[in-house]
């Protein structure tokens, strides 16, 4: 590769043979050569006649010049890329955008991801071959432990897609896709519960996300380990045929410290936490950020429901499926106390 060498020895600019190698919907295209000179836009223009997406749809998540995500007059050469290097991509073909704000003419009133029924939960979640299939992943599944959990705490298991994080919609810089009052909420989680993640997706994908999010670097909370795709399993049911799960054994089986006692999952898939279903919360999927982020109040609110339950002996034994309404019950007893504290207080200074 032919250098072009400055005053500064740490400086070397590249002018010809960068290849690079673009990640996006699962698939990899390779990009190159491409000349020192050429910006980031042409660069953007490349990937546009690779993959179909338009310049100004594409989200280069681990491009960055000084920590922030170059403009599209930055030269390549300035970031100082080595050829083979892959850049991680999210942005949606025109004709997705244009089917995603289509309202379809058979539309039913409600939509629901996945409605298990409870009988069906029951059953699969002790049939012996899943429970094998746990086994083996306690076994060969490693999990890297990012901060060591600490003595006493629960621990809460959170998905990112659609439940801290709306991957599909399109926006300039990452943070406009992430769910309103995101560190807020896990500083205030942090209080009472080990943090872990659990993404349908690769570990490579969740250390990008929780990068570009600025979780992985946050003082005010730490995350204990990711999990991702290859600690899920396989089940059938009757009624769905195969499906993709995932079951909290695995992490059960991994850490005595943590158990179906103390331990809660918030999804906005239910049949994630279909083996489960007693530590399960369906937290409401956060969709068209551009739309909703000024609205968006479901992690304040899951706040004070883990502040609430945090002193409780047993998770599992309660129906998470009923949060709010656990959550209007706890207000209307604080104000009942609370006027029969200030009655009290009223009839003890009258003489």
């Amino acid at each position: 590769m032919e250098t072009l060498t400055t005053n500064d020895p740490s400086m070397e600019l590249m002018t010809d043979n960068l290849n690079l190698v673009v990640k996006w919907n699962s698939k990899e295209y390779d990009v190159g050569p491409l000349l020192g000179e050429e910006t980031v836009g042409n660069l953007k223009d490349i990937i546009f006649h690779k993959t179909g997406v338009r310049p100004e749809r594409q989200k280069l998540l681990n491009l960055k010049f000084k920590g922030k995500m170059p403009e599209n007059d930055c030269k390549v050469s300035e970031l100082q890329l080595k050829s083979g290097f892959k850049i991680m991509m999210m942005g949606s073909l025109e004709e997705a955008i244009a089917d995603a704000n289509k309202i379809p003419d058979d539309l039913p009133e409600v939509i629901d991801d996945f409605d298990i029924e409870e009988g069906e939960e029951v059953a699969i979640e002790n049939k012996e071959v899943y429970l094998a299939k746990i086994e083996r992943r306690v076994k060969e599944y490693q999990i890297k432990v990012l901060n060591d959990p600490r003595p006493g705490k629960k621990l809460l298991v959170l998905d990112i897609d659609y439940t801290l994080f709306d991957h599909r919609s399109v926006a300039e810089r990452g943070y406009e896709l992430m769910r309103p009052y995101l560190h807020e909420f896990l500083s205030s989680a942090y209080r009472d519960y080990d943090i872990a993640i659990w993404s349908a997706t690769s570990m490579k994908w969740i250390e990008e996300k929780m990068k570009l999010l600025g979780v992985s670097s946050h003082s005010e909370y730490k995350i204990v380990f990711y999990l991702d795709c290859l600690a899920m399993i396989s089940v059938h049911t009757p009624k769905y045929g195969v499906i993709q799960v995932k079951p909290l054994g695995v992490i059960w089986g991994k850490f005595d410290q943590y158990k179906p006692s103390n331990t809660l999952m918030f999804d906005d898939i239910r049949r994630n936490f279909l083996m489960n279903p007693q530590n399960g919360l369906k937290i409401k999927a956060f969709k068209q950020a551009h739309i909703n982020r000024s609205t968006d109040r479901e992690l304040p609110r899951l706040a004070r429901y883990l502040e609430a339950i945090a002193s409780l002996e047993d998770l599992s034994q309660l129906n998470h499926k009923h949060w709010e309404r656990f959550l209007s019950q706890r207000r209307r007893k604080e104000r009942k106390k609370r006027r029969g504290e200030q009655s009290s207080s009223k009839d003890a200074s009258e003489p």
